[in-house]
């Protein structure tokens, strides 16, 4: 790996500072902590975009289990006790709730703890999310699991009640769906799906599948019985503690009026001190997942034409195995992000973790080549979006780049084909799940419709970003023809920008923006870099040359007294420059120290409750950019300062969605967008240690 060494203040941390970082766990670092902390939303099951299933609540029996748009997929959870039954799941109010009494996040599991009635149950959500292993980080399962033990010294009769409705596998409760019964393995498998099965029929953003097959799979245990049924089912087992006898489920079943589900109930018997444990597989089999350029994509986990049972045998067989690794890796992580940016940090980055993972979904081609593709989750529903991989890149440059290039390379393959008219780079490939073509901006677009200086910029700096983690400029090599294209526009229009959308596009157009001149002259230091890199020596000088002019002229034309402009034609306007950190994190070195010594300055003065504004023109921010902006200082005050309002905002935020980046910063609500994967930007601070980058990234190779 080809790390460059960050600029170093030398200054020391006050003593308030200091005791304040050692609070945190900056100083001495053996914690690992998981998030105990009230936060908007909990997940639960997280694998893609449309497989991803969370809880809204502080507690797991106040409200229904929901899709990350918020539209109901009930999973319920019934425990009988002594005869008496209690709900630990889901909102039905006809059963008492069982004692909540912890919830702890870490970044592959969500673990519930209750207690009552003389037992104590731990429910475990855990999905084996490990970057460094694709067919495992590709695998559609999440293991849920009980633990029961007696708390007072008594024996008790204990039954655990599980189902999911078909709302995991319809976009609306008017579909309605059949299902189905199978053996796998020793495993027994019911499974569900809609009556149409309109695979890759639709796009969009406020959606949810509605082809594919949701999996129930349980494991050989004792005291074991599994239906298919509707509601009656739940009904049943709280009134009596049993299951029908027989399947019972309509085919096909309207979902709206009987809630079809997929039910398992497990006898413990008489429990005692010792733990008594049960677990299934929860899955998803969408059969073709993403549609590029008009071909329909298998996901990678399927790479090798291995089927659905097959997955689910080994899903079961590597159960503890993996378990004992994902347990490893979460540890580790937490340690590490805690020792960077103390705990608040860390816990801010574990309940990113998983977010950014599940709004993406990772498929193969023909040729077995890993392809990920984001989803613009309530944004516009665009699929790999240039300026949403952009911010998640530093989740993907630290834990494996090679799902960066998986991100880059359909996008770069688009790119250069001859229908891509256009001197700058793309903005999407289309709307998820369908890459076909870019959308942004309509049928008739014009160049100020799109982001050319925002995309461009993006794709050069995240070329040259992957080129650093990996040791090679192999990738970049690949597509060189269209690099220097998208450099030749930056060095004709990215100095001084004309009336352009930025990144930040819900804010408006925007002539002569500072921030993204910066990204233009990042850019253009980083292809100076590639070119070095592949040995073109006489294009690294020129292009070297040219960015450190650009980036004195930038200098010259942005200052307004303490900080810097927002636009270079508005006087007393200000931005957070979070387009900066490329220089010190690849060691570009363009911009005067100066600058970033004044910036830190002005902010810290210009914070609001919840976080520090996006610029002069509004209160609300971005939950990812504060994390860069915060990671342009090297002094740790400086970021603890900027990020523990964050810290406020995940665990005060009124609005409980999955984490929001764009919110107010007077009050923490919500503005828009949920679920997104650009919270993966938050691990932007690892990145600015070498030897931290080094160490997660090489994992990956």
């Amino acid at each position: 790996m080809d790390m460059q060494n960050s600029r170093s203040s030398g200054s020391a941390l006050g003593l308030s500072a200091l005791i304040l970082a050692s609070a945190l766990g900056v100083c001495g670092v053996q914690a690992q902590e998981p998030v105990t902390a009230r936060t908007p939303a909990t997940p639960l099951v997280l694998h893609d975009p449309y497989f991803s299933v969370w809880s809204f609540n502080d507690a797991l029996t106040d409200g229904p289990t929901r899709h990350w748009t918020g539209t109901h997929q009930q999973m319920s959870g019934l425990v009988r006790i002594d005869g008496k039954t209690f709900r630990f799941l889901g909102d039905d109010r006809d059963t008492t709730a069982l004692k909540q009494v912890s919830r702890a996040i870490w970044p592959t599991r969500t673990i519930y703890d209750f207690e009552d009635a003389g037992i104590h149950l731990t429910l475990t959500f855990f999905t084996p999310a490990l970057p460094q292993d694709l067919d495992i980080l590709s695998r559609p399962v999440t293991y849920v699991s009980w633990d029961v033990r007696s708390t007072d010294g008594q024996p008790h009769n204990v039954s655990v009640y599980f189902d999911a409705t078909a709302q995991l596998a319809t976009n609306t409760d008017d579909d309605t769906v059949v299902w189905g019964r199978e053996r796998v393995g020793d495993m027994q498998a019911l499974r569900i799906g809609t009556n149409a099965q309109p695979v890759l029929a639709k796009s969009g953003d406020n959606l949810r599948i509605d082809w594919g097959w949701f999996y129930l799979a349980v494991p050989p245990q004792p005291g074991t019985e599994t239906a298919a049924s509707n509601w009656e089912a739940r009904e049943q087992f709280a009134k009596g503690g049993s299951l029908p006898t027989t399947d019972d489920l309509d085919m096909p079943a309207a979902v709206k009026h009987g809630q079809p589900l997929l039910a398992v109930r497990f006898d413990l018997g008489s429990v005692g001190s010792a733990t008594v444990s049960r677990r299934v597989l929860l899955a998803y089999d969408d059969r073709f997942s993403i549609e590029y350029l008009n071909r329909k994509l298998r996901a990678y986990w399927r790479r090798n034409g291995m089927t659905t049972a097959e997955m689910l045998e080994k899903a079961e067989s590597e159960e503890s195995s993996l378990r004992t690794k994902a347990e490893t890796f979460d540890k580790e992580l937490v340690t590490d992000l805690t020792q960077q940016g103390g705990s608040h940090y860390a816990q801010l980055a574990t309940l990113a973790f998983r977010q950014t993972i599940a709004a993406h979904k990772l498929v193969t081609d023909v040729d077995g080549k890993p392809m990920l593709f984001s989803k613009e989750n309530f944004s516009n529903g665009c699929i790999d979006t240039v300026d949403v991989t952009y911010p998640s890149a530093p989740f993907f440059l630290l834990l494996n780049p090679k799902l960066l290039q998986a991100q880059l390379d359909p996008m770069l393959e688009y790119a250069s084909l001859p229908r891509w008219r256009w001197p700058f780079a793309p903005h999407d490939l289309g709307q998820y799940p369908l890459a076909n073509g870019q959308v942004y901006g309509g049928g008739e677009r014009t160049e100020e419709d799109q982001m050319p200086v925002e995309e461009s910029g993006n794709l050069i700096i995240l070329t040259n970003a992957l080129a650093h983690a990996q040791g090679s400029a192999a990738f970049a090599e690949k597509y060189w023809p269209v690099l220097t294209k998208w450099a030749e526009y930056l060095k004709e229009k990215g100095l001084d920008p004309e009336n352009q959308l930025s990144t930040d596009d819900f804010a408006g157009h925007l002539p002569h923006n500072t921030n993204l001149s910066i990204k233009a002259i990042d850019a253009l230091g980083s292809y100076a870099q590639l070119a070095e890199m592949l040995g073109k020596k006489q294009e690294a000088a020129e292009y070297r040359k040219l960015a450190q002019q650009m980036a004195a002229k930038w200098k010259e034309m942005a200052v307004d007294g303490d900080h810097y402009k927002l636009a270079f034609d508005q006087q007393g306007s200000w931005s957070q420059k979070y387009n900066l950190v490329w220089d010190r994190v690849l060691g570009l070195h363009l911009f005067s120290p100066q600058i970033v010594d004044q910036e830190m300055a002005f902010y810290l003065k210009h914070q609001n409750e919840f976080g520090l504004p996006l610029d002069n023109r509004k209160t609300y921010t971005k939950l990812d950019w504060i994390v860069w902006t915060a990671t342009l200082s090297d002094k740790q005050s400086d970021f603890i300062a900027l990020t523990d309002p964050l810290y406020k905002y995940m665990t005060e935020s009124p609005t409980r969605v999955p984490l929001s980046d764009w919110f107010e910063t007077t009050d923490g609500r919500q503005v828009g967008f949920q679920a997104r994967s650009v919270v993966g930007g938050v691990y932007m601070k690892m990145l600015a240690d070498p030897a931290m980058w080094k160490k997660w990234a090489s994992m990956g190779k």
